[in-house]
């Protein structure tokens, strides 16, 4: 055979003696007939899909917390067995250093048991991957709780409150999260473990108060995603009002489902490309409402605060100015997931304290700066803002109303685009942190097990079902009774970041109490909290004052929300409702603590009964810090002053 065609057999991979080289090349037709590169890429295809299909089984190794925590008294009598078998003893360690019988324990227990040791042990060894990067939790701490809260809920606020009351309300809340982000950055920076803030009130506070602020968070980012979904099909409405809301619910709900099984790379780097969009538009609103302020437009002329004079200040006198807490509280919901996600960062002892500090200047630039000018631009008594039908009501944005008032055609449209972006944004970051919650109390027996299940990428993919399930109610966008329903959603979830941040300022305190005694140094910290445990006792504080003000609103209301009837259903059942919709959080939160406690009988952990190691990464303090010291010895001041604060 001439050399040409042995090229030709070796290239389509023909062998000699085969049935192809016997009838095809004896009768000389072409090779190309018979190139068999598209089985191969067939295959290739066949491979690939199956490698894909592959990622979502679940790894035996993988889970958010690797290992289950010991609650009933078979699973306990097993562990003791086990021990048995290797150590030849029925006892255990106490915390200090005597003899615990275990059968004798667990009659006292009433035949329940929460093993607080593995629980924290399990955290602690996460097998999440560690995808995030720096710029990630710079933009989730910056941007990624900005959505309707701010664009949306402030005009509710704004028509409750008055201008004043707004930047008090808002300026309050905002020292709070300033105080309890920096306690989450100490406790994150050192315990970088799953779950979070459940888990810091599980070591530090009570087993059972743990269980209840995992489940209170859970359902808080749960219920979160509906709402923001709705909020977005409502913008869409904007453009076109006749359009059916169904549609858009459902390429938003896909969209956000989409973006999370990517992984938590896929969610790090769709809120790095919102947090730009959302930053953007809030300093271009800011130049915008200074120039139309000051009579940038000759149809406007100068305004000034004519507003703080006309209609006035402030409305319905201190009860506005406490009405207006809880909805700046819910404005500022999602700056704890900087904390969340930092059992998901690469480096959190280098990126999150940078993130934390980041927190400040949200605070300042973007709702005080911002929510000054709408205040200055626009009157409480404004007909659009007596028009609000819920908190997500988009039609009722203040920042839309101000642009529509200075005349100008095309920017409304362009904000009401950058809100449709902000509450993706948010509904993005609920499925996250909604699904990272569910997986880690699942894995420590506090839910259903099979929330536990973590494919070989990393990713909770039941709990993200769950939370995509939970969006189905976006649907009702479409229900004219909608307006009912999504003020009982926001009865669920409006207090439920107050408890958590509460939470997170006693953890603190505690573990710097328990740390002291200890016998520690505040200098072997990688991060410390820059107000320090102060600031945790003033963000304690304050989140009570909070529930405080919420309960007289909610006992003695000023007026009802439009969902309740009062004609139907009488004057005292519109009180009682009323109630209710605003202080719903707090029995659903005192009965999973109870719940818990009369289940396993646990009791507050007592300081010197703290574990403070267990989880704590190792950094090799020592020698880091003092390369650090040196390192910024050399830098010029105002370098100093730049890193200090941010």
């Amino acid at each position: 055979m001439a050399p040409d065609r042995d090229l030709e057999l070796n290239r389509f991979s023909f062998k000699e003696g085969s049935v192809a080289h016997g009838s095809i090349w004896s009768t000389r037709e072409p090779a190309y007939l018979y190139d068999d590169r598209p089985r191969r890429k067939r295959d290739r295809g066949r491979d690939a899909f199956g490698r894909w299909l592959d990622t979502f089984r679940r790894d035996p190794n993988s889970r958010i917390t690797p290992k289950s925590v010991v609650h009933s008294a078979e699973d306990r009598e097993r562990a003791a067995g086990m021990r048995s078998d290797v150590l030849d003893v029925d006892y255990e360690i106490g915390p200090d250093g005597e003899r615990v019988d275990l059968d004798d324990q667990r009659e006292r227990q009433g035949g329940h048991y929460f093993d607080l040791a593995a629980a924290n042990y399990s955290t602690a060894n996460t097998s999440l991957v560690r995808e995030l990067k720096g710029r990630h939790l710079q933009m989730i701490a910056i941007g990624g709780s900005i959505g309707t809260g701010l664009f949306v809920a402030s005009g509710r606020s704004l028509n409750m409150g008055g201008p004043a009351s707004l930047l008090v309300a808002y300026g309050f809340i905002g020292i709070m999260l300033y105080c309890t982000v920096q306690a989450l950055g100490e406790l994150a920076v050192t315990f970088p473990v799953a779950g979070s803030f459940s888990a810091y009130s599980t070591r530090f506070l009570d087993p059972a108060w743990g269980f209840a602020m995992g489940w209170n968070y859970a359902i808080q980012w749960l219920i979160v995603l509906p709402l923001e979904i709705v909020a977005a099909s409502l913008t869409v409405g904007y453009w076109n009002s006749h359009l059916s809301r169904s549609v858009f619910v459902t390429i938003f709900l896909v969209t956000i489902i989409i973006i999370n099984l990517f992984g938590v790379k896929g969610y790090g780097e769709a809120e790095f490309v919102f947090a730009i969009i959302k930053i953007t538009a809030v300093i271009g609103f800011i130049l915008l409402g200074i120039v139309i302020n000051i009579g940038g437009f000759p149809d406007e002329g100068y305004i000034g605060g004519k507003y703080w004079s006309t209609p006035g200040a402030f409305h319905n006198g201190f009860r506005g100015l406490c009405s207006v807490f809880v909805t700046a509280a819910f404005a500022f919901a999602g700056t704890e997931l900087v904390g969340l996600a930092a059992a998901e960062t690469a480096n959190p002892r280098k990126s999150l304290p940078t993130a934390i500090k980041q927190v400040f200047w949200r605070i300042t630039l973007f709702y005080i700066v911002a929510l000054t000018l709408v205040g200055l631009l626009v009157p409480y008594d404004h007909p659009e803002l007596l028009g609000a039908r819920t908190m997500v009501d988009v039609t009722a944005s203040p920042f839309v109303i101000a642009i529509e008032s200075a005349g100008i055609q095309v920017l409304p449209g362009v904000m009401n685009g950058v809100i449709l972006v902000a509450v993706i944004s948010v509904g993005n970051s609920a499925v996250f942190g909604s699904s990272r919650t569910l997986a880690a109390l699942a894995d420590q027996r506090q839910a259903p097990a099979i929330l536990g299940y973590v494919d070989r990428r990393g990713r909770p993919l039941v709990a993200i079902l769950v939370a995509s399930l939970v969006g189905l109610l976006g649907y009702l966008a479409d229900l004219e009774e909608q307006a009912d329903i999504l003020e009982w959603l926001l009865a669920v979830s409006g207090l439920s970041s107050i408890f958590t941040w509460g939470s997170i300022c006693l953890a603190h305190i505690r573990f710097r109490k328990a740390w002291a005694h200890k016998g520690r140094s505040l200098s072997e910290l990688a991060f410390r909290a820059q107000a320090g445990a102060v600031g945790s006792y003033i963000g304690l504080t304050f989140n009570i004052l909070v529930l405080i003000a919420q309960f007289w609103t909610a006992a003695f209301p000023m007026s009802v929300p439009k969902a309740i009837d009062e004609a139907e259903r009488g004057p005292g059942s519109a009180i009682a409702q009323n109630f209710f919709l605003q202080y719903m959080c707090v029995p659903i939160v005192g009965a999973f603590y109870i719940g818990h406690k009369l289940w396993f009988k646990t009791k507050i952990v007592k300081i010197k009964d703290m574990d403070v190691d267990t989880g704590r990464r190792g950094f090799n303090l020592p020698i880091l810090m003092a390369q650090e010291r040196e390192e910024k010895g050399n830098w010029p001041l105002w370098k100093r002053v730049y890193k200090f604060l941010c």
